[in-house]
């Protein structure tokens, strides 16, 4: 593993540069800071996701879900800080899809589009979901133009369903439903 911050204002990266974990110099709109900071940035919404009052029938397992969750992405952000090293595991990836699988059995089908929002914790969630898809975006780039692992691209892919699922679940836990698209159809 890299070296450890021990202090924050360390100046080094006045001139545009940060380092690696491997301790490689490297501009801050490089690639790879680029997804790193997508996924610092999904981790931080995720725990401002858990700082919301979420329904009480499913606050402790989804408050450790999530705190599951930001610990995976540390694990990400990790593995995409070094180049050519493996942190984040298929395990991981895994209970992504036992949870998916968990919580999208408890819902209804989907007739419609659903639009973000219903509840506040539902719409931090589907913020949570479009950063993710973001930080997804980036991971691909990145993985175009130097070699990555396919665990983080499956990862962010997983993870952003698992959350539009659990905006989906949180909305119904709040006495709610889901936010349609109302959309015009025209006779031809």
């Amino acid at each position: 593993m890299g070296k450890r911050l021990t202090q924050i204002a360390t100046r080094t990266g006045d001139a545009g540069e940060t380092g690696l974990g491997d301790g490689q110099r490297v501009y801050k709109d490089h690639l790879r800071i680029c997804a790193m900071g997508d996924v610092d940035e999904l981790n931080s919404h995720i725990g401002l996701l858990m700082t919301e009052d979420l329904p009480a029938s499913v606050a402790s397992e989804l408050k450790a879900l999530f705190s599951q969750i930001q610990h995976d992405l540390f694990d990400l952000g990790g593995e995409l800080c070094i180049p050519n090293y493996t942190l984040l595991k298929e395990e991981q990836v895994a209970q992504l899809d036992v949870w998916l699988k968990q919580y999208n059995d408890t819902l209804p089908k989907l007739e419609e589009f659903i639009l973000p929002g219903g509840s506040r914790a539902a719409a931090q969630a589907h913020i949570c979901r479009t950063v993710c898809r973001r930080a997804e975006r980036s991971i691909v780039k990145l993985g175009r133009h130097e070699p990555i692992h396919d665990t983080p691209r499956q990862y962010v892919n997983r993870l952003s369903d698992l959350l539009f699922v659990l905006a989906r679940v949180l909305n119904r836990a709040a006495g709610g439903a889901d936010v349609l698209w109302h959309h015009k159809k025209t006779a031809e």
